[in-house]
């Protein structure tokens, strides 16, 4: 044989070899950056309800003491649950705003913006003088930060959803999407297990001093490893296709509202069943242990961190589901279970029996977790892609307003009123019953693709 035989020999076998050197290579590195965006995509959620959690939680236990102590405990808690609803208010401003950005300016730019000013909005609530130091003044700074956290939190849903889904491969777009949904229940969990710690640390006197504080200020940690994890995420290949032909919508949300509204109202009400049953079993179930059946505190939050953990377990798998079957079966079952569950949950929890309280919690969170699954990926879907963030980010926050923002409020007030959960499970059936409408008016889009 030849030298220069030998050598094109080598040649060709490199060449073959090529491909599958890359292939081999190329696996992992997709691999890496699947697992990075599924991280990106869920860290903006996680901190946005870590926030909420903390303050839901406290809320519900010492903020009636340390902002509004001027009236009965009852009386306080509603009002601590109104300074909660100003953060869902203050939501469709930050939807408009990011919206118009996520889609003038692109995806990621926007999700480095709000989850800065969320990290420091809460940070800020951590170092809070209390109504015994400044008197009226402090619920004014706390009702204006969550204000603020509000608007950021407008416009971090749907740019967190939109990262994973026109990244991500099309016939996976459920599951994929579904990792922004597990964020909640890992910020939930993340929440109440730190601030049952620390309650198990301190005395109940240091807690109400100082305690409380620290949960706030530990946000900053999670802004700096969400920073650390988007800065290595590119922009979406559908945005950069549209920003090189120079294609992306001059007014977004005007053209949501003239030519997509009744997709907004489908997308929107698609969200407001699972957002109040996720407000009972979450943040009342806190009030309703500690003072209506008058069990420990620490009972309430690990059944909460047991539903939650099952929570962010299951979200996935019912996100997945949906690629398979679709996204309005999946979900529809899902009203359907929470519609019995209504009922069912005080039912359980009037039992006081700690096994039968945490059941009741588990069973409303994973019912939870199956409209939950498949609801980020059939919001966005919703929309072609030129205004998908500002059609999405208005569905989510106008939708957060209606179901999750009055949730807590609505559910303590008919309690006070009624002097029974029958007014309440009647209330969560009516909200049930709108995301039930939503899916009959919705197209399916699970085996559809991206609309460009």
């Amino acid at each position: 044989m030849s030298h220069q035989h030998s050598i094109a020999l080598q040649a060709e076998e490199a060449a073959l070899s090529a491909p599958a050197q890359q292939a081999a290579h190329g696996a992992p590195a997709k691999k890496s950056m699947t697992s990075r965006l599924a991280a990106a995509s869920m860290i903006g959620t996680t901190l946005e309800w870590y926030d909420f959690t903390v303050y839901n939680t406290l809320a519900a236990l010492i903020f009636n003491h340390l902002f509004f102590p001027s009236f009965d405990p009852l009386s306080g808690t509603i009002l601590a649950f109104s300074t909660y609803a100003v953060g869902y208010i203050s939501r469709p401003i930050g939807g408009a705003l990011f919206g118009h950005l996520g889609d003038k300016l692109g995806r990621r730019f926007v999700l480095v913006v709000t989850l800065v000013l969320m990290g420091i909005t809460t940070g800020l609530m951590g170092l809070l003088p209390t109504y015994a130091s400044v008197g009226i003044l402090s619920p004014i700074l706390l009702v204006a930060l969550r204000f603020v956290q509000g608007v950021a939190l407008g416009g971090e849903w749907a740019g967190a959803v939109l990262i994973s889904v026109e990244h991500g491969a099309q016939d996976k777009r459920g599951r994929n999407a579904s990792w922004t949904q597990v964020g909640p229940s890992f910020g939930t969990l993340l929440a109440t297990g730190f601030i049952a710690a620390i309650t198990a640390l301190v005395s109940p006197d240091d807690f109400l001093a100082w305690g409380w504080r620290i949960p706030f200020i530990a946000s900053l940690l999670l802004v700096a490893f969400g920073l650390w994890i988007r800065r290595g995420v590119e922009e979406t290949p559908l945005f950069k296709e549209l920003d090189e032909k120079h294609a992306t919508a001059k007014t977004p949300i005007g053209d949501v509202m003239r030519h997509h509204w009744r997709r907004l109202l489908i997308a929107g009400g698609a969200r407001i069943g699972s957002d109040v049953l996720y407000a009972l079993v979450v943040v009342f179930t806190l009030t309703y242990v500690t003072t209506v059946l008058d069990l420990s505190r620490t009972l309430a939050l690990t059944a909460i961190m047991i539903g939650t953990a099952c929570n962010a377990l299951t979200v996935p798998v019912f996100g997945a589901l949906s690629d398979r079957i679709g996204r309005r079966p999946v979900y529809a079952i899902g009203v359907v279970l929470g519609a019995i569950w209504a009922f069912a949950f005080f039912v359980l929890l009037d039992s006081a029996q700690p096994l039968l309280i945490v059941l009741a919690v588990i069973g409303g969170l994973v019912i939870h977790a199956i409209m939950y699954g498949p609801q980020a990926a059939f919001v966005t879907e919703q929309f072609p892609t030129r205004v998908r963030y500002a059609g999405s980010s208005l569905a989510y926050t106008l939708a957060g307003i209606v179901g999750g923002g009055f949730a807590p409020l609505i559910i303590a007030s008919l309690f006070r009123s009624f002097h029974n959960t029958t007014a309440i499970s009647l209330y969560v059936l009516a909200a049930l019953a709108i995301t039930g409408v939503a899916l009959f008016a919705a197209r399916e889009t699970g085996k559809s693709p991206l609309e460009e």
